[in-house]
């Protein structure tokens, strides 16, 4: 390569990033519909990616968000969107939050997270790969995943009998094809509903009562999600292990969990919404599911229940908490 190619090289390597800045507008403005708290770690890995792809917040970039609270029949949209004009609409969880979004945006694209339905059989996009709308973003499929869960229990409790599955109104087709893998798997499984505003966690535990020591799997909700703390100590005051949907439940003290790190999801969110500002239209980018399950054990929990996990499970972890 000659010097001059060299300086032309350079030159482009140069301007091509500043040319990429340059198609970001002046300042986005995104707005949020979720059930989780402005404090919560998956703002911050949000935050974190755009930061990666030349979104500063507060100087080229402003997050607006509203948190989604549970009522008495169902979860849905209880605090007002901000009045604002946004470019871009983030719905993250489950169908209200969307609903909440689309309600909100107009004709304003929207990048959703699904993480407890289905939204090509709700009619949200025509399908993953073309979604046809003004809607795009992530789909974790959480029936097949309810089923992988059932999976790693036997592999945990190779001599359990039953197999509790906790679901409320977003989690009832979990627990159908949980129920289905169990019978497969050759547990006896005992479907537990959970009812009342405050939820009773206790009386759902109920048909549990003669199996105390055998398994419970707790679904993907965002139920379950914000009372993860008042499920944990319910299950560990029965002396009761259980599987769960999201590493925050485990944490709090369920055994394990299965299923996407939401913290890596929203990072895989931010990616849409800069294909989007960058003008990429929704219902041109096709949808994603992750790639990667999120394996974790909580150490402190099993040692609190007297047992023991198999080194072979411990391996093929993510993390381990101890």
């Amino acid at each position: 390569m000659t010097r001059r190619d060299f300086i032309a090289a350079l030159g482009s390597a140069v301007v091509w990033p500043l040319a990429a800045r340059a198609q970001q507008p002046k300042m986005l403005r995104v707005g949020y519909s979720g059930i989780m708290p402005r404090e919560a770690p998956h703002y911050s890995a949000f935050e974190k990616r755009m930061a990666e792809l030349g979104y500063q917040q507060g100087r080229n970039f402003v997050l607006s968000t509203s948190r989604r609270q549970a009522s008495k029949a169902t979860s849905r949209l209880t605090a007002s969107l901000p009045p604002a004009r946004w470019n871009i609409m983030l719905a993250a969880g489950n169908e209200p939050a969307l609903r909440a979004a689309r309600a909100a945006a107009g004709a304003t694209p929207i990048v959703f997270i699904a993480l407890d339905f289905d939204p090509v059989e709700k009619g949200y996009v025509a399908s993953l790969s073309r979604p046809g709308s003004n809607t795009t973003g992530i789909f974790v499929s959480q029936l097949e995943l309810a089923g992988k869960r059932v999976e790693l229990l036997r592999e945990t409790f190779p001599n359990a009998r039953r197999v509790g599955l906790l679901w409320d109104a977003a989690s009832r087709e979990q627990a159908v094809a949980a129920a289905a893998a169990s019978g497969k798997l050759g547990f006896e499984p005992r479907l537990l509903e959970l009812i009342g505003d405050p939820p009773n966690y206790v009386a759902a535990l109920m048909p549990m009562v003669d199996s105390l020591g055998e398994p419970v799997m707790i679904p993907a909700s965002p139920l379950f999600l914000r009372d993860r703390a008042t499920i944990a100590r319910v299950l560990l005051e029965r002396r009761t292990p259980s599987i769960c949907a999201f590493r925050e439940v485990m944490e709090a003290g369920a055994l394990i969990s299965y299923g996407v790190n939401l913290v890596d999801v929203f990072r895989d969110a931010a990616d849409f919404v800069d294909k989007l500002a960058r003008g990429a239209k929704a219902s041109d980018v096709p949808m994603r599911e992750p790639l990667h399950f999120h394996i974790a054990f909580n150490l402190k929990t099993a040692r609190a229940l007297g047992l023991d996990i198999s080194p072979t499970l411990l391996a093929r972890a993510d993390e381990v908490i101890e």
